[in-house]
């Protein structure tokens, strides 16, 4: 007939294991990638701002001319 084995917690424990070792690889993938996103994004604020300040300053200059007659 049919052999039944019993579940261990030896069973249990592993299986648990390598479960838990997927999702800790996939959270390892996933920290790496979202790091490497953020630096961009930072970087793309910062040059935005820069080039807004930039051409705001440049709206606000007053430009003075001297002619000599």
């Amino acid at each position: 007939m049919t052999d039944v084995q019993k579940i261990t917690r030896d069973d249990i424990e592993a299986k648990f294991r390598t479960l838990t070792g997927d999702v800790d690889d996939m959270a390892e993938d996933a920290r790496s990638t979202a790091i490497s996103v953020g630096a961009v994004v930072a970087a793309a604020v910062v040059l935005g701002v820069f080039l807004f300040g930039r051409s705001r300053g440049r709206k606000k200059t007053t430009l003075i001319e001297v002619r000599r007659f």
